[in-house]
């Protein structure tokens, strides 16, 4: 059904995810060295023009990719040390086995007083299997990045709970049974179908809905969000 999958196209969770990143490249001084990890299709390049841009990638996954700079693996970025003023990390930490590990190379390539954006996933399908392996709550990212050496400097929901459930809503819209063949055997599939797609209707409506309400209202006082927001810094050594 058309509409159903075009559901896909209204997606306030990006959005957030671009002005988020937007106030974050609004903060890059002009000329600055910008690392964008796990860049993939490098959606907010053109957010960094007045910056000098570099990506890394492994490149694995079957899908398109712009070409990184660098293709490797983000364990080990074949850079020099504090390399980079500022490291763009949007969705990609769950997808490295070796999270810790992985957070300690930004570190590493991350000039003293340089910051990093990051985000990722709480609540979120299995993507880019076989490459997709942890969800991180408010206190795994802030343990994960205290111990590579990181201060957090915001750590916040990437959108509010109505964001959340404009997920869950569509998600059911596209996914919740609507055959006869999908529902068993016998009259009760038959009977069971039609109900099933008016839900399927009626949840891509009420999708639609909360994710025009996530832009208008941010709802942070209950629920869940789907995603975190982090801004981590690498502090400057003090001299000793």
């Amino acid at each position: 059904m058309p509409y159903l999958a075009n559901l896909s196209s209204l997606n306030s969770s990006r959005e957030r995810l671009w002005l988020e990143n937007a106030a974050f490249a609004a903060s890059v001084p002009s000329g600055a060295l910008v690392l964008d990890a796990g860049a993939g299709t490098a959606p907010y390049r053109r957010l960094f023009k007045h910056a000098r841009y570099e990506t890394a990638d492994f490149e694995q996954v079957d899908k398109h990719y712009e070409p990184s700079t660098y293709v490797c693996d983000l364990l080990s970025i074949p850079v020099e040390n504090e390399r980079f003023d500022f490291i763009v990390f949007n969705q990609v930490l769950e997808h490295t086995p070796e999270p810790k590990a992985v957070l300690h190379e930004l570190y590493r390539v991350l000039k003293p007083g340089g910051k990093l954006i990051y985000t990722a996933p709480l609540y979120y399908e299995e993507h880019e299997q076989p490459y997709d392996f942890y969800r991180y709550t408010q206190f795994g990212v802030r343990h994960l990045f205290t111990a590579s050496g990181f201060v957090i400097e915001r750590l916040d929901w990437l959108e509010g709970y109505f964001g959340t459930a404009a997920y869950q809503l569509g998600f059911m819209a596209r996914q919740l049974p609507g055959r006869p063949s999908d529902l068993g055997h016998g009259v009760a599939a038959y009977l069971l179908a039609p109900p099933m797609m008016l839900l399927r209707w009626l949840f891509a409506a009420c999708s639609i809905a909360f994710h025009k309400l996530e832009m208008r209202v941010k709802i942070v006082s209950r629920g869940h969000p789907k995603n975190y927001i982090a801004i981590a810094a690498k502090a400057v050594s003090q001299p000793s």
